[in-house]
């Protein structure tokens, strides 16, 4: 096992298994964090011996998103305050450590073991397939705390769930269930806690036994399509016909 201060890195086979590990701030995404958190993404970009990837969170939550100095008895406002005014770099951090993920060519399965909120949901989003503990909730607080939510997150939401759906969730700001986000399509199965860490490995291990090639370029395809539309259908797509 590979550890930093902030996230772990183990290797089991060909399943390779990243964790937020800042229990006692419930894993918030401190720059320290997604300083370690690009360096282990990128790592694994690179790592021939790992076919799937699975990101977490040290029990029990899976993260509180930005790390800011909040206090249990903060009024709003208050909160409001200390969070626009902790100096920080997460936006920047947060945007490239997002965009590793996604274009990783190892499938991703995000295994959300406890609340993710913020920045820890909008991580999840960069997931191929997410898993929740079906005692999990997810929520975007960051318009109650005075700021927009990212551009990177904010394009994943409207992608997987459309603009409507993604105004209610950003905008309104308040805590889904696991089932609700299931519902909605954003988390693909909902898990009794104590069966999500099996039921997780089980699927990545059937990924993992797939063919790799394939899988890889499938994932690149689907990306590029939803960045940029269905690409119009010629030779170039299809081949070219035999005329000999």
């Amino acid at each position: 096992m590979a550890a930093g201060a902030n996230v772990t890195l183990r290797h089991d086979g060909p399943i390779a298994t990243v964790t937020l590990n800042r229990p006692e701030y419930r894993n918030s995404l401190s720059d320290a964090m997604l300083g370690e958190l690009i360096d282990v993404f990128g790592a694994l970009r690179d790592h021939a011996g790992s076919r799937v990837v699975i990101v977490t969170g040290a029990p029990p939550v899976f993260s509180a998103g930005a790390h800011f100095p909040a206090r249990s008895g903060m009024s709003a406002e208050e909160r409001r305050q200390v969070f626009r005014s902790t100096p920080n770099q997460f936006r920047r951090l947060f945007e490239r450590v997002t965009t590793l993920v996604e274009n990783l060519e190892q499938a991703t399965i995000a295994m959300i073991n406890g609340h993710a909120i913020g920045g820890g949901f909008g991580l999840t989003l960069a997931c191929d397939f997410r898993f929740a503990s079906a005692d999990a909730a997810l929520w975007i607080p960051e318009v109650d705390l005075g700021v927009p939510l990212g551009v990177a997150s904010t394009t994943r939401f409207v992608r997987l769930v459309g603009p409507a759906r993604a105004k209610e969730i950003i905008m309104e700001g308040r805590r889904y269930s696991a089932a609700e986000t299931h519902a909605m399509g954003l988390v693909h199965r909902v898990v009794p806690g104590d069966q999500l860490e099996a039921a997780v490995h089980e699927y990545a291990a059937r990924l993992a036994a797939k063919p790799f090639a394939p899988l890889a370029q499938i994932k690149a395809r689907i990306n590029a399509i939803t960045r940029t539309g269905i690409p119009e259908v010629n030779a170039m797509t299809e081949g070219f016909l035999a005329r000999d």
